[in-house]
């Protein structure tokens, strides 16, 4: 193996002495830091380093050029195979930054991380997210390329690499996300499986020994087999007729070693998520023809290799911006139009026809939801997505806007399936790419398979917006598996997930406001199964202010509250109706609908006092859910009328009776906290 590293080379060498530079930055990295993963990028380098110097369209200067590939370590554990990649080729990742792998503030944390380091597409280390983000990212690109592309222009055709690991497969979400793929024929798509046979506890016989490349063809994928990752030919004939296979999305099977060259460490756990130590580092290097020093060696030979992407990809984008110029000249309208998803704006006047609900009207809110939604999806092409097999429930769709599918891709329905974790994890690949905003829907009770999807969304600070209905023990005879309880609870302790359950027809219109107006994270809508009364505006606050979180809907007139009743969602209509019957019997109320903790939180100090005026310590708060995030509003000497156990089978207008959720039982609550 050894090379001279000075000398002129052949380019079989000089192959593998840029391989074995991502393996060495790799090896001296999770080593200074004493943590990581050395093994994976040590198998894989090979590829790494073809795609990002032969395969991937990028531009090292613009990682966020609209045209280039799109490359996805869903093997986010082995994070130094991209950072040695990213910085060899010219990004702006210093060296410096792979020495501090791993620390405080470096751009190179253990797992990577979108909007931190440049060229980082995704956040990944959940396995098989990644998976799943890719997908969306094809998509995207799909649906893109069918309302644009026009006269062979080809400003769409880029594609998604990603590099993928046994445990992104043997998570459920990759089998749901790579299901949709083949179903949809996404040919965009080519990912790379690291066949390495190894997992943390040890060989993958322990619990894996399903033959992948059939699974994947029962998919619909086109499968083939590399036998040797460090068979470069090999390797790119595979990608090539990935490349080639437009009509179906492509996994190419490398057989791996993890921890390749080290000798005692090579294909075992070992070589997972521990350093390798200074000798196994020592014998490595040895193996690999490399200076045991210095750590972090990069032979200017390969570095000068790796650099030919700086002005290739330069190249790519030059190319692609004269045809994008050519096309915006002769296509000025969608060139605008374009200009403005991808940097986004709302059409002017995307709100003009939202509707207005009068007294006499009632709807679910999901119902109401529904109508504003339709009001904005003719003016507003880019709100893209669908559901998850329940449109009959949550009312999403487009209508006659054509189903998204294989052949139709400018279908503006997407049909999930059955699939709410891949969902999410879809259309936080939609919204990564980049013109879009994308929408799922489900019921409420279904974020325990969204979950970790929703969190990474909120992570990246994705605008990916989710309508779930059926959001309390509402839902009626379906019974306890399917009313939420402690949903409400778990979505507000994301951060930066924004929850908003409105309280009537027309909190639900701000609501859809709301979502396509915020930036810098996901929105959530929480809406009801059953029907809940219009309030009378004309006696209220307007429901515009739901855009505060939380405002003074209504209080006894000319006098100082005693308690304030806060409502939310189908509830807080009861917090009206008790506010009537405590006045009957002389008290003075406040009452607050308060339809989303996240948006009150982000109100001045001054304006959170207005509404909750500290002075006022009787609060009582009414939701169908649990009452753990309750006590902050409320405070120690507050109450909650709120759920503390599971629902029940029962029509919605009994189970709501029989755990208290009336207008009695609220007023009777508020009287006992009057009366303490």
């Amino acid at each position: 193996m050894a090379l001279a590293l000075d000398s002129k080379l052949t380019q079989a060498e000089l192959d593998q002495l840029c391989v074995n530079s991502i393996r060495v930055l790799a090896i001296d990295a999770v080593q200074k830091a004493n943590s990581g993963h050395p093994g994976m990028p040590m198998g894989m380098a090979p590829v790494a380093y073809l795609l990002f110097t032969r395969y991937l369209k990028h531009n090292p200067k613009n990682p966020h050029w609209y045209g280039r590939d799109r490359f996805v370590l869903s093997a986010g554990h082995g994070s130094m195979l991209l950072y040695a990649s990213l910085h060899l080729t010219g990004y702006d990742l210093p060296l410096d930054e792979l020495k501090r792998f791993r620390q405080l503030h470096s751009k190179t944390p253990g797992h990577p991380e979108h909007g931190l380091t440049p060229g980082v597409e995704t956040t990944t280390g959940p396995l098989g997210q990644g998976f799943g983000n890719g997908v969306g990212m094809a998509i995207a690109a799909k649906h893109m390329a069918a309302r644009f592309e026009r006269d062979n222009v080809r400003l769409f055709e880029h594609r998604i690499f990603a590099i993928v690991s046994d445990g992104d497969l043997m998570e459920g979400i990759a089998s749901e996300a790579a299901s949709i793929a083949g179903h949809l024929g996404l040919g965009n798509i080519v990912y790379l499986y690291d066949d390495n046979h190894v997992t943390i506890d040890g060989h993958t016989d322990l619990s894996f020994s399903e033959d992948v490349t059939r699974r994947f063809d029962a998919y619909g994928w086109h499968t083939q087999v590399v036998e040797n990752a460090n068979d470069l030919a090999a390797l790119g004939h595979a990608i090539d007729n990935a490349i080639a296979e437009d009509g179906r999305p492509s996994l190419i099977r490398v057989r791996s070693h993890i921890g390749y060259g080290s000798p005692h460490r090579q294909d075992t756990s070992e070589a997972h998520g521990k350093p390798l130590g200074p000798d196994e580092i020592k014998l490595v290097k040895q193996f690999y023809g490399w200076p045991a020093e210095p750590d972090f060696y990069v032979p200017d030979a390969a570095r000068e290799e790796f650099r030919k992407c700086v002005e290739r990809g330069a190249q790519y984008e030059r190319d692609w911006q004269d045809r994008f110029d050519g096309w915006a000249k002769a296509q000025p309208e969608p060139a605008a139009q374009f200009r403005a998803m991808v940097a986004g704006e709302l059409p002017e006047g995307w709100d003009a026809g939202l509707p207005v609900f009068t007294k006499d009207q009632s709807f679910a809110t999901r119902e109401s939801a529904s109508k504003a939604e339709r009001a904005i999806h003719p003016l507003v092409w880019n709100l893209f997505g669908g559901a998850a097999d329940l449109n009959e429930s949550t009312f999403t769709d487009v209508v006659d806007g054509g189903d998204f599918e294989r052949g139709n891709y400018a279908g503006r329905n997407l049909h999930f399936g059955i699939r709410e974790h891949g969902m999410c994890a879809i259309l936080n690949g939609i919204a990564l790419h980049g013109g879009f905003i994308p929408y799922g829907s489900s019921f409420f009770v279904f974020t325990d398979y969204c979950r970790p999807s929703i969190r990474l969304a909120a992570l990246m600070e994705q605008h990916v917006i989710y309508v779930f209905t059926h959001d309390s023990i509402g839902v009626g005879e379906d019974g306890p598996t399917h009313q939420p309880v402690e949903h409400l609870t778990a979505m507000r302790a994301i951060p930066n997930l924004t929850v908003i359950r409105p309280g009537d027809a027309n909190e639900a219109v701000e609501a859809w406001r709301a979502a396509m107006t915020h930036r810098g994270g996901p929105v959530m809508l929480v809406l009801s199964r059953q029907k809940v009364p219009t309030l009378d505006r004309s006696a209220t606050a307007p429901a515009a202010e739901l855009a505060r979180g939380a405002y003074v809907l209504c209080e006894t007139a000319g006098r100082t509250p005693e308690l304030i009743l806060i409502g939310t969602g189908s509830e807080l209509h009861l917090a009206v109706g008790a506010k009537a019957e405590l006045e009957k019997r002389g008290h003075a109320v406040r009452v607050v609908s308060m339809p989303s903790f996240e948006l009150f939180e982000r109100q001045s100090q001054a304006y959170r006092d207005e509404v909750l005026p500290p002075a006022i310590r009787k609060r009582l708060a009414v939701e169908a859910g649990a009452p753990d995030g309750w006590y902050r509003w409320v405070g120690i000497d507050g109450d909650v009328v709120a759920m503390t156990s599971f629902g029940a089978s029962a029509p919605a207008n009994d189970a709501m009776k029989h755990f208290g959720f009336t207008v009695e039982n609220v007023a009777e609550r508020a009287l006992k906290l009057i009366g303490r």
